[in-house]
């Protein structure tokens, strides 16, 4: 039974539980004042992402194409395959910006990808293969002229996070073998590409062979599964940071550097008061279909900005649930939203999604 409830107090924030059951129904209680509740209609059915999959390899010789990938390219793809992420980036105004790969880089759960991967970004969601998902704090450090970036997911005390070692020395030549291991969220576009160095530029080393899109953000590694760069563009001409690069923006992050998001219009807390909508419409959101398997949740909380009218003119992620399509459903929903006309204001709404 799929279960809806919402609970608004105006003390501080609105509360929202979305529980997903067996059978639909909805509760709606109002604490303070009369609201008018609606059960808003069944949003459309998505797509579930695909589970991990054993990703299929590309082998890099053409005698070899119809053969099954060497045992050395099948293990250093799975040593190196628990640690590489996608990295879906939203806006302010919660709405999604794009997805690119990324890798984790220690065991705090710090990880890299591109800058432009999180250009304008005030939100981040990082998924592993294996179904996890961590909400991504902020950046820090990046470089737009590197177009590298170090971000910080919120990883629990003692969990065992597979990471990357970076291969610092970056002594790379013309003719060396590397590999390039995308995300198995990916699907066959993830898969490890066996390529080798055409050339070097500084910073840059361009490899031969074409690579997807998804591509950008992947680690390229050694032999040994060491990060030796990071791709920043992909297609027909691939492209990757060195190593070395990506090391020496990773040492400027210290132990006082708190992750931030540029582009976030939360902001620094202000002592000014705000004015208190009174909301006359509230209706909670709906659970996604495609992903109402059991065993599936995720908390965030969002704020809703009304003009005098009592419309909704902004609705911003403060903090992810932790799964894309939650975080669509809430927005879609929230910017139905009504106030009485005259106010204007802003209040802070937490919203959890669970099955049982």
């Amino acid at each position: 039974m799929r279960t809806i409830r919402l609970t608004v107090r105006y003390a501080f924030s609105i509360a929202v539980l979305v529980i997903a059951m067996h059978a639909p129904t909805s509760t709606t209680e109002l604490l303070g004042q009369s609201l008018l509740a609606q059960q808003p209609p069944s949003t459309p059915a998505t797509a579930t992402q695909s589970q991990t999959a054993a990703p299929s390899v590309s082998a890099s010789q053409e005698a070899k194409a119809t053969q099954s990938p060497s045992s050395e390219l099948a293990n250093t793809e799975s040593q190196v395959r628990p640690s590489v992420i996608w990295v879906t980036a939203f806006d302010a105004k919660g709405n999604l910006l794009r997805t690119e790969t990324g890798f984790f880089i220690s065991a705090d759960g710090r990880l890299a990808t591109t800058e432009r991967a999180v250009e304008s970004g005030a939100n981040a969601v990082a998924k592993t293969a294996d179904g996890g998902i961590y909400n991504i704090s902020g950046i820090l450090a990046s470089s737009k002229e590197l177009d590298v970036a170090v971000l910080q997911a919120d990883v629990k005390p003692r969990k065992l996070l597979r990471f990357l070692e970076l291969n610092k020395a970056g002594e790379l030549s013309v003719g060396a073998s590397v590999v390039v291991i995308g995300s198995a969220l990916a699907g066959n576009d993830g898969s490890a590409h066996e390529m080798t160095i055409a050339a070097e530029h500084g910073n840059d080393f361009e490899l031969q062979g074409t690579t997807p899109a998804s591509a950008a953000g992947s680690p390229v590694v050694d032999e040994a599964g060491a990060v030796v760069g990071v791709v920043t563009s992909a297609g027909q001409k691939t492209i990757a940071r060195s190593s070395a690069a990506l090391a020496s923006l990773f040492s400027k992050v210290t132990s006082d550097t708190r992750p931030r998001w540029l582009a976030s219009a939360e902001g620094s807390p202000t002592p000014k008061p705000t004015p208190k909508p009174r909301l006359v419409f509230a209706p909670a959101p709906a659970f996604p279909p495609g992903v109402s398997q059991g065993g599936v949740s995720g908390t965030g909380r969002f704020r809703l900005s009304f003009d005098p009218n009592g419309n909704v003119t902004n609705v911003q992620v403060i903090k992810s649930t932790g799964n894309p399509y939650f975080d669509q459903s809430a927005i879609k929903t929230f910017r139905q939203w009504k106030s009485a006309p005259g106010q204007g204001g802003s209040v802070t709404v937490p919203v959890t999604f669970q099955t049982r």
